[in-house]
């Protein structure tokens, strides 16, 4: 059924940005965290690991993850770079 009043359809048009921002920053997370977790040097881990952080508490003030949950990626990624050698 076709949405007839107008603010349904803004409501709609919003929807579908919002979706495509969330997508495209949750990818861009999962991306640098992949990076973060293939790296094996020391230096370069603590680049891409501040460059995640950045991005990941970003992510949650903006309510597309949950802060806890940021925090959760950050400790287990801080783990990571600093096994690494």
């Amino acid at each position: 059924m076709p949405l007839r009043h107008k603010s349904a359809q803004k409501r709609a048009r919003q929807t579908v940005k919002i979706t495509d921002r969330n997508k495209n920053i949750k990818a861009l997370i999962k991306g640098s965290i992949k990076k973060i977790t293939a790296i094996t040097e020391k230096t370069a881990a603590d680049a891409e690991f501040k460059k995640t952080t950045r991005v990941l508490d970003r992510a949650a003030a903006k309510g597309i993850i949950h802060k806890k949950k940021a925090a959760h990626v950050k400790s287990k990624l801080a783990k990571h770079v600093n096994k690494a050698k």
